[in-house]
């Protein structure tokens, strides 16, 4: 039994991605080229954006977003608690302070009341100047982004949207990665949109933006190419192969692969929600489930079903053991007296399960059986 089953997938695709690397072996062209081309003009359709430009990964995505808009020294930039560090690591590479919000407490994404409180906090100490807020589509589930656009607004701060977890999930219609002056995404094969190695991708409407990020992306390159360097960039393309590989992918997506997600979501559902809490989607809104993030009632009853499970050779994870607010590398950041009590007791009770579109019904009835045997 796998995590996330990759190899169910290949089988799948297995002649279109075999035929689009071997054309790509055949044609000896490694960097850029026509399938480069092709899979951001599909990106960017996808999305619904103007530009998608794609890079080596998706942490160098996010640190591009934050090269360009120069965000730095005596800057303040807002993050969701839960997330993944790359979410919030340019801020401390780049010297700027990384303040954390708490999360809501049913879809574990950033919650627009922190955010407001942690802002007017920042604003009456005076010593940072608000800047930017990452939005983070955790586990798949975008944001509440009707909440969360106005504030920036009202603040005059840059919207980040970081959806490398939720490529393929929709928020009243828009897809994400369509929200705020820019959006990331990550493909790492883990992603609901995975190549086989790292990729990433930025998404903008601005064609000026474009322009900057394609040159920030190749050595800060000016309009006579990689060798009139005009400004301090960065080496992060998307490999060509990477590129035919998430080409057959990415139709294999939209095709089956969201509405299959959903599916085998609402098998797990049904099946635990009088035991758990089990994830919820606002209205009008549609998650990829890049994890399935189930709440035991305490850290014990978790715990017993981890081992549980474990000893039956199910693999589980823990998407994620502890905030951000308590890793050790941003012990020094502000935190403005915000007691961060979702996100603790989110850290305390989380489990994610195997969750990928070709888990089967059988397959997942052995995982349920022993959740409950735990119980």
């Amino acid at each position: 039994m796998q995590f996330i089953d990759l190899m169910a997938q290949y089988k799948l695709l297995k002649d279109e991605i075999d035929e689009n690397i071997r054309a790509v072996l055949d044609a000896g062209q490694y960097i850029g080229g026509p399938y480069v081309k092709e899979l951001e003009a599909k990106l960017a359709e996808f999305v619904g954006r103007k530009h998608c430009i794609t890079c080596a990964n998706g942490t160098d995505a996010l640190q591009i977003a934050y090269m360009i808009y120069g965000i730095g020294e005596g800057d303040a930039v807002f993050c969701p608690d839960i997330t993944f560090i790359s979410s919030t690591e340019p801020s401390k590479m780049f010297g700027a302070a990384s303040v954390f919000c708490d999360v809501q407490p049913d879809t574990y994404n950033l919650c627009p009341k922190s955010l407001e409180r942690q802002i007017k906090a920042v604003l009456a100490e005076g010593k940072l100047t608000p800047k930017a807020v990452v939005a983070v589509d955790i586990l798949g589930n975008p944001c509440d982004y009707d909440e969360i656009i106005p504030i920036c607004e009202k603040y005059g701060l840059i919207l980040i949207e970081d959806a490398a977890q939720s490529f393929g999930a929709s928020y009243k219609g828009k897809r994400c990665g369509a929200f705020g002056q820019i959006a990331t995404t990550s493909f790492f094969p883990a992603k609901p949109l995975g190549c086989y190695g790292d990729g990433g991708a930025i998404f903008v409407d601005d064609d000026e933006l474009d322009a900057l990020i394609r040159s920030v992306c190749v050595h800060g390159k000016g309009p006579r190419g990689k060798y009139d360097n005009v400004r301090v960039g960065v080496n992060s393309r998307l490999d060509t192969l990477q590129a035919a590989i998430l080409l057959p992918k990415l139709k294999a997506l939209a095709d089956h692969e969201i509405d299959e997600r959903q599916e085998v979501a609402k098998r797990y559902n049904e099946a635990l929600k009088e035991n758990f809490q089990t994830p919820f989607v606002q209205e009008d809104c549609i998650s990829v489930y890049a994890q399935y993030a189930i709440l035991a009632k305490d850290t014990e009853t978790r715990d017993r079903v981890v081992n549980h499970i474990t000893e039956k050779k199910i693999p589980n994870m823990i998407y994620y053991p502890a905030p951000q607010h308590g890793l050790p590398v941003f012990e020094n950041e502000p935190t403005y007296n915000e007691e961060f009590t979702v996100s603790n007791d989110y850290c305390a009770r989380t489990l994610s399960l195997p969750m990928h579109p070709y888990l089967g019904k059988d397959e997942q009835q052995i995982i349920i059986d022993a959740i409950m045997e735990a119980l």
